[in-house]
Parts: structure tokens; sequence; C-alpha cells
């Protein structure tokens, strides 16, 4: 595969393995960088991996990944429920996106069970904790295969 998997990560999910460990983990998301990297390695790809607290970032990262990307697992973190930006950018993509969360927030407060991301998602993967990445990139490999 010539171009990289995109795995984009939006506010606060910096802090993992700290922030509420009892919904997110104690896994880092510099553990899961490297699991990812580790996965798709064995797969004869790579990835590249990102998180940014800031939403203009995270929709350049997008937009980027437009032209860059094989396909694109994003996890908006706070921006799934509240960010019409970034879904106008991720409908300008003809990529795959996976949207991928830790928890399950269909689960949790009634404002995380709405996601204005999934309306540009070919597929969620939620509630695996850590190894959602991994289903995510095994998962949009066999997409690009179909």
């Amino acid at each position: 595969m010539s171009k990289p998997i995109y795995v984009l990560n939006g506010p606060n999910l910096n802090l993992l393995g700290v922030r509420e460990p009892e919904i997110y983990g104690h896994t880092t998301l510099e553990d899961i960088k490297a699991r990812c990297e580790t996965l798709a390695a064995s797969k004869n790809t790579s990835v590249v991996f990102r998180q940014t607290n800031h939403e203009g970032q995270l929709i350049d990262w997008v937009q980027e990944a437009r032209t860059e990307a094989s396909f694109l697992i994003i996890n908006p973190a706070g921006y799934t429920h509240t960010s019409v930006a970034l879904l106008d950018a991720l409908k300008a993509l003809s990529i795959p996106v996976i949207e991928c969360h830790l928890s399950n927030p269909h689960a949790r407060e009634p404002f995380r069970r709405h996601s204005y991301v999934s309306q540009a998602a070919k597929a969620v993967v939620a509630g695996f904790g850590a190894i959602g990445y991994e289903l995510a990139i095994d998962a949009g490999l066999r997409l690009l295969d179909q």
C-alpha cells in the first residue's frame, strides 16, 4: 500500500492513562500509537498518528488526508458532538472514514449519543478500549480490499 493510514485524535486524548481511567483505561496514547504502528507494519503499510487539542488543526489534518491517506481513522473526542466544521471537512473526503471511540458513547451521558462525525463515517468502532484502534485498522484494510 503506497499511502499511509491516517489516525487522528482530538482534544484531551493526550491525557489517556491518567484522565478518567475508569472510563478510558490506563493505556496511554503513545501505547496506542505503538500498537497501531506495529500492526500497520505487519500489514506492509504505515500510519500517520497525530493528536491535537485544537479544532482547526484537526480539520487541517483531515483535509491533508484527503490526498495523502489510504483511509482515515478519527477519534474526534469532544468534537464528535459539537463540530459541524469537522463534519464538513470529513464530507470532502473520498477515502473511507472510520470513527473510533474508546468508550461506548451510546452508554454514556445523553449529549454524547449524537455524533456529527458519524454522518461522514463509513463505520464506527466504539467501546473496545484501546484495541478499538487496531480493530479500525483491520476493518479499514478490509474495506480497501473490497
